[in-house]
């Protein structure tokens, strides 16, 4: 699994971090207000639009990105056309790279979405509890991402913190749903 996970940390990093601040964004409301209540309805629709848009948006970026690879290597070996590179198998990898890191994308969305959604629904839990699991999630991954990255462990998990305290902080002002 460290494998998998070190070649593709974009994808799990990104739909992770993607899914927690959609959720403290669009849910603030009903995560931090008296007057607003989160259902399972809600968390999985929140969730599914979180991963949809993900999905769109990750691959778009991707394949953007490798097909620019593409068209460098082919300036760099001095072919005289352009996109002959993106009608080979190296195409068709470039596209497959593309799908498989945007399902995963979706994928770790829709459960970074999850966490604090699902957090704020435990019975008698107090009404922040989804937002303090979403921030203390982006804290964990901040950690790692530190760890990961060869930086301060601390400074990552600190500015993930800030960063859902401040997205929870508009969410709530927003109050989108």
């Amino acid at each position: 699994m460290s494998g998998i996970f070190a070649k593709k940390r974009l994808d799990f990093v990104a739909g992770l971090s993607d899914g927690i601040l959609t959720a403290l964004i669009l849910g603030g409301g009903p995560l931090l207000h008296a007057d607003s209540s989160m259902s399972w309805s809600l968390s999985l629709r929140v969730a599914a639009a979180a991963a949809i848009a993900g999905a769109f948006i990750f691959f778009v970026a991707h394949y953007a990105d490798l097909r620019s690879e593409l068209i460098r290597a082919e300036r760099q070996l001095n072919l005289l056309s352009h996109g002959r590179f993106a009608t080979t198998q190296l195409g068709k990898a470039v596209l497959r790279e593309s799908l498989v890191s945007a399902v995963i994308d979706s994928v770790c969305t829709f459960i970074g979405a999850l966490i604090p959604l699902s957090a704020s629904l435990i019975p008698h839990g107090p009404r922040w509890l989804g937002a303090a699991v979403g921030i203390g999630a982006l804290a964990v991954l901040g950690f790692f991402l530190g760890r990961a990255a060869y930086g301060s462990p601390v400074r990552w998990a600190v500015a993930l913190t800030l960063a859902g305290v401040l997205v929870a902080y508009i969410g709530m002002n927003l109050k989108i749903v």
